[in-house]
């Protein structure tokens, strides 16, 4: 994308870069295809819910992974057709968990009321499910684990007697088979090691029990463009390594990457709209732009970025680049020994599409345009929100 010709856009404003996203879902599809004869690459819409980059990943070929009924109807009016989809997490409702099932979604159960609502299907034909495995890391890959008990607080859980019942539940329903099992567990690591481990760990619960299925749900947490990373076919070559050692890579091998697909397709533009000097050698650059846009878990310590100026001032010792909040703390990042920036210079943040457009707070400043860069031209595919946005659906007395 040439990020000089972004001096048109409105500030602030995330920017899709739609060949990047293509590149991705491309990647992921033919490292898998590379082993496997049925597969499938789920869109994990609470990554990023943007409808246009949805509908995009629908005409690349991916399935919906979503984890709400919100999710869900929000994917249907993506264009998804309920069989690509593949319904996930605790927060189904009972209607689309029922209408997903009938319709041939990949659904895989998470809760109790989710076992209880199987009753509910038509009786007069038979219907798949899939079912999520709890995965403990301190136990399964502890040279991955976060402290020492890095259990979860999905799925059913083996070590107990709940996956087993589970099991039992659904065997004992005549017009209801399991179908295929969920594994999702994201490693900070997202080593190699870590889904070699935890695959194994499945691929052992399926001979425990003697399952005979249809799909495995490997879920997601992958890395996706970093140098010295594993890649996706890194990743693929890891699954088969591991399915085929139990029989097992017949299956289909689903998997459901957010963070991998859509980081690297997204930049933030932001507008330097302030510069004070507050100390000798210290001055605080005020941005229309974030923290809030770019580090919703206020975690990172440092971002890629491009600054685009319009001209240079002297060297200076100190800059803070700083959000357009009232918070103290809505800090970004410093730079020193470089020259003091102006007002109407702009940073461009890179690799931030994944989790920062969903958790977004409506404070202050509301959500920004979002632009979709492709074929050569810019096109705005969200607009901003102004107050009558925020305010529909409100009562005024």
């Amino acid at each position: 994308m040439p990020y000089l010709q972004a001096g048109s856009l409105q500030t602030p404003c995330f920017i899709l870069d739609c060949a990047e996203l293509r590149r991705s879902i491309h990647g992921f599809h033919e490292a898998l295809q590379s082993h496997f004869r049925s597969f499938a690459v789920g869109y994990s819409v609470k990554t990023n819910s943007l409808p246009y980059c949805m509908s995009m990943a629908l005409a690349e070929g991916c399935k919906a992974e979503v984890v709400s009924h919100d999710e869900y109807e929000l994917a249907r009016l993506c264009g998804f057709p309920i069989h690509h989809i593949i319904y996930n997490g605790p927060m189904k409702s009972k209607e689309t968990f029922l209408e997903a099932v009938i319709g041939g979604a990949i659904v895989n159960i998470e809760t109790h009321r989710e076992l209880e609502w199987l009753t509910n299907l038509p009786k007069d034909k038979t219907f798949n499910v899939g079912l999520r495995l709890n995965v403990n890391i301190s136990k399964i890959s502890p040279e991955d684990a976060d402290g020492d008990n890095d259990n979860s607080r999905f799925g059913f859980s083996d070590e107990t007697d709940e996956f087993k019942q589970a099991l039992k539940y659904i065997e004992e329903l005549n017009n209801v088979t399991l179908a295929g099992l969920h594994i999702h567990r994201t490693a900070h690591s997202r080593s190699l090691r870590f889904y070699r481990n935890s695959i194994k760990y499945a691929c052992e619960t399926i001979k425990k029990y003697n399952l005979r299925l249809n799909f495995f749900d490997i879920g997601g947490g992958y890395f996706g463009i970093f140098p010295n990373k594993p890649t996706y076919q890194d990743y693929a070559d890891t699954f088969k390594q591991i399915l085929v050692q139990y029989s097992l890579d017949d299956l289909q091998v689903i998997v459901e990457p957010g963070n991998a697909l859509v980081a690297s397709c997204f930049s933030f533009l932001s507008e330097v709209i302030d510069v004070k000097h507050v100390e000798p050698n210290c001055w605080f650059v005020t941005t229309d732009g974030s923290r809030n846009d770019i580090d919703p878990f206020f975690r990172k310590s440092a971002y890629i970025t491009d600054i685009l100026t319009n001209g240079a001032n002297e060297v200076v010792e100190l800059q803070h680049i700083v959000g357009c909040t009232c918070l103290e703390y809505d800090r970004l990042f410093t730079i020193r020994q470089k020259p003091l920036l102006n007002v109407g210079d702009r940073i461009l943040f890179k690799n931030v599409g994944a989790y920062t457009m969903c958790l977004t707070p409506l404070f202050i400043r509301y959500i920004p345009n979002v632009y979709a860069w492709d074929k050569e031209k810019f096109t705005l595919v969200r607009s901003k929100w102004s107050p009558k946005e925020f305010i529909q659906k409100s009562i005024i007395e």
